[in-house]
């Protein structure tokens, strides 16, 4: 059976050179889109020729799916805190709250993820990367559920899948919103909240008395 002491680490940290690159491209994907930038006008962002382009990202989808990983990276040392915590409920709750709140603040990178979305709908290799990395986190999610109701991850997963698929949901729906003219951001952040509270509330549900108490 999978250990569920701590989850495995969502990926390595890219190379210096690697980060510098997707620094530079990303208001290229904004900009044109994940269709209409080409890899001469990511090479001209990165200030490198294509030839040497390739040697870092072989595809586009491997450099968007670099860059959303970039922006998980501090979503693993999260998981494992709430993992060990005596409540991994939570610790979930405060976790999730603090992204959600720091969603709904405008964020640069909102067109970035609303087009990373968008093209996933279009190309079947950002489609697979995107849907790779949200069950990652749905993984680390259910595990954290296992924890905290001492069920085994295959019965965890079975009651609690959907729910850590609507959480993921939930905080990406936050992540690409535009803020344009947002008089209720207040008030739809609140409501993302008590839905997440509300999905966590079932699963405090399945603890032992003990842990509830």
């Amino acid at each position: 059976m999978m250990s569920l002491s701590a989850p495995a680490p969502i990926d390595h940290a890219p190379r210096p050179r690697e980060a510098e690159i997707l620094e530079a491209v990303r208001h290229v994907f904004a900009e044109k889109g994940f269709d209409g930038a080409s890899m001469q006008d990511l090479a001209r962002a990165a200030g490198m020729s294509v030839g040497n382009f390739y040697r870092y990202f072989p595809s586009k989808a491997a450099m968007v799916e670099e860059m959303i990983r970039h922006n998980l990276r501090d979503a693993e040392s999260q998981f494992a805190r709430v993992v060990t915590a005596p409540d991994p409920i939570a610790a979930l709750r405060v976790g999730l709250a603090m992204r959600v709140n720091a969603a709904s603040q405008f964020c640069k990178d909102a067109p970035l993820r609303a087009e990373i979305t968008a093209a996933a709908l279009r190309k079947p290799e950002l489609a697979a990367v995107v849907g790779r990395i949200e069950l990652e986190i749905t993984t680390y999610l259910v595990r954290a559920f296992a924890i905290a109701t001492e069920l085994d991850l295959e019965d965890a997963w079975a009651r609690f899948a959907s729910h850590a698929r609507l959480i993921v949901m939930l905080i990406k729906g936050s992540s690409t919103r535009l803020h344009v003219h947002d008089a209720d951001g207040e008030a739809l952040t609140q409501l993302i909240l008590r839905q997440i509270n509300s999905l966590l509330d079932e699963v405090a549900a399945a603890c032992p008395e003990k842990a509830r108490k």
